[in-house]
């Protein structure tokens, strides 16, 4: 079984309702095994000043607290909310009880006023548990504010504030220290914990020309950097921002039991006023229909709606944000319940964005190593994509002394005294009357010939991301309607589509296409339905704050997506949209279960009590009522921050390991 994880303030509270409770159970014990009870201890019509003394202590102790809240809203304006219920009831317990030992009658009230507060801050315990946990679960990305960096001064090293530290300054970060500010590390290599912004458990391997983030944990070695963006812009900054705004962005939910409770609250009293005047006047009972009254006050209290509907939506986004899924808001979280048309950009979001060899097809005579050795001696001193792909996929030593000539528009020419190797597209073979044999796949072909033969061709690929296939399926398979946005021709992104499994594609888009096409897409969608796009976050900007949902893949270091977006997936794993799927509609389901058992429990024990149904009991149904009903909708919260499998789901669709690159 999980121990159970306190913070210092909740075990001082647990402490204090232990000591109340226990106090409580001896006196109420006590109370009810003498005879007379604690009333008759004492003889005379101060008699109440015994047992009236004994439990004051005890409310004291538990309810010092709501006391206070309560003038202290008050003198503030704020009247009628729940601290204000639970002091009007038990005061008013409390005065009734002495009322009736004044007059002689049967002692009551002074134990059930405990009571209420008593279980009343059983049930706030719950709830500062519940959040606790859920703040536990988006600690680790609160966790990554820096303290201190350390600037390279010449030789020597001074720790400053991060937000000292200016655009190219060199930072020095040791093994088990923070890395303060981006940068790009001029110096060592080491391994980097970068669970904290991303939720990968694996380390990072980084070397000099890497580039490095704010937030993410040096562990090896000792490491160099040059700052890059200044803290303000760093992506810790971005990040903690995002976190700690996010609480401003209220779901409908939210906004509909704040203004319940706005107009419930004052009604509740009023009804309550009414039932102690109006039949204390007809019967001329007062002391019957005061505690009627009372309890009416108590079972009245909001705190299961007031509490649980915000700590569920809290659970929700600690949750995600455990899976590396930033959510800017519970608004976005209850709006993506209902997402139902996803739109993705094609490079860098289904597919990995870089470019791979998919086919070595060689000419008669000719081996596949031999043709890329002389396609990776000619590309060798190009810094093009596709070159390097080429260089990488041949993987071994190539000859330096070749002179090395880019045909614009055509492809590098590599002259060694009377060798001519050509390494480009169909142009540069028709140019050099070479006869070629065409290469029919969709993607970026280069062609090859060594001294005017023809050697053989590569078909150049964009790789797509393991997971993309069993994540378009999942969504398929949750009735969501896919769309495909790319800016490659009919031939390419057909491919890639037919692979991947999406419904919809649309090709040949420029940037500012892509903000049209998803006008279109808003405009015909139906009153009921909200569309998400999914982009890189760097270039789809004006996509992604345009749509009713933006998710922006890789938010790590890009500022664009932290700032244009609703959703942030830090892992830049597709997987996380139908994981954040679940979790808003586990959200959203527990909040509305949690919304309709509140009303109709506390609605069938509003009327029973007001008609007299529990007699003396009352109180203590009332009791049970409130805070039994706060405590299960506390619990019922808490199931939203649960874990999840998040482990891939099956290919629905075969997957090949490239799809076709633009050409």
């Amino acid at each position: 079984m999980k121990k159970m994880t306190l913070s210092r303030k909740e075990r001082k509270k647990l402490i204090r309702i232990l000591v109340a409770l226990g106090l409580f159970l001896v006196i109420f014990i006590t109370d009810k095994v003498l005879p007379g009870g604690l009333g008759g201890v004492f003889r005379g019509s101060a008699a109440w000043v015994f047992p009236f003394a004994l439990y004051l202590v005890v409310y004291l102790i538990i309810g010092y607290d709501v006391l206070w809240r309560a003038v202290r809203n008050i003198a503030h304006g704020q009247v009628f909310d729940e601290n204000f219920l639970m002091c009007v009831a038990t005061l008013g317990a409390f005065a009734l009880a002495i009322y009736r030992g004044v007059t002689g009658e049967e002692i009551e009230g002074f134990d059930e006023a405990c009571a209420v507060l008593l279980f009343y801050q059983i049930g706030e315990f719950f709830q500062d548990y519940a959040t606790g946990k859920s703040r536990r679960s988006i600690s680790a990305l609160m966790d990554i504010r820096p303290d201190y960096a350390n600037v390279k001064r010449g030789e020597s090293v001074e720790t400053v504030d991060p937000s000292e530290v200016k655009v190219g300054d060199v930072i020095v970060v040791n093994p088990g220290e923070k890395i303060p500010l981006d940068g790009i590390i001029v110096r060592g290599m080491s391994a980097l914990d970068t669970k904290a912004l991303t939720g990968e458990s694996l380390p990072r391997d980084v070397a000099e020309g890497d580039e490095v983030i704010s937030g993410c944990v040096n562990l090896t070695s000792r490491i160099e950097v040059r700052v890059t963006k200044e803290f303000y812009d760093s992506t810790v900054s971005k990040i903690l921002e995002l976190v700690e705004n996010a609480s401003e962005q209220k779901s409908k939910a939210e906004n509909f039991i704040t203004k319940f409770a706005k107009y419930y609250t004052p009604a509740v009293v009023g009804a309550a006023v009414l039932l102690a005047v109006v039949p204390g006047l007809v019967t001329g009972d007062w002391s019957t229909w005061i505690y009627r009254a009372l309890s009416f006050l108590v079972v009245s209290c909001p705190c299961a709606l007031v509490i649980s509907i915000p700590l569920s939506f809290f659970a929700g986004i600690g949750a995600a944000s455990r899976y590396g899924i930033l959510v800017k808001g519970s608004n976005y979280l209850e709006k993506f319940n209902k997402a139902d048309i996803f739109v993705f950009d094609k490079t860098g979001t289904l597919t990995k964005g870089n470019f791979a060899i998919a086919a070595v097809a060689p000419a008669a005579g000719y081996g596949e190593e031999e043709l890329l050795r002389l396609a990776a001696t000619a590309e060798q001193g190009s810094g093009h994509p596709i070159a390097k792909s080429i260089v990488a996929r041949y993987g071994g030593e190539t000859e330096s002394d070749y002179e090395l000539t880019n045909v614009a528009g055509e492809g590098v020419q590599a002259v060694r005294g009377e060798e001519v190797i050509l390494c480009g597209n169909e142009k540069l073979m028709c140019a050099n009357g070479v006869d070629f044999v065409r290469e029919e796949g969709t993607g970026t072909v280069v062609y090859v010939a060594r001294n005017g033969q023809f050697v053989g061709s590569l078909l150049i690929a964009d790789e797509v991301k393991p997971e993309t296939a069993s994540v378009i399926g999942a969504l398929n398979g949750m009735g969501c309607r896919t769309v495909m946005l790319t800016g490659d021709n009919e031939a390419i992104a057909s491919a890639v589509a037919d692979a991947i499994g999406v419904s919809e594609h649309r090709a040949s888009l420029l940037p500012q296409d892509k903000v049209a096409e998803v006008e279109k897409l808003l405009s015909a969608k139906g009153s009921g339905d909200v569309l998400c796009f999914v982009g890189d976050g760097i270039n789809d900007a004006p996509v992604l704050m345009r749509s009713d949902i933006g998710i922006a893949m890789g938010g790590v270091g890009s500022d664009a997506a932290i700032e244009a977006s609703d959703i942030v997936l830090m892992k830049d794993d597709l997987r996380g949209i139908p994981l954040a799927k679940r979790i808003a509609k586990k959200t959203m389901a527990i909040v509305f279960q949690n919304i309709v058992f509140s009303i109709a429990v506390k609605l069938a024990i509003l009327i029973l009590s007001a008609f007299g149904v529990f007699g003396a009991f009352g109180m203590w149904v009332a009791v049970f009522g409130d805070v039994g009903v706060a405590v299960l909708a506390i619990l019922n919260a808490m199931r939203v921050n649960s874990r999840y499998d998040d482990a891939p789901v099956k290919d629905k669709v075969p997957v090949p390991a490239a799809l076709p690159a633009a050409e």
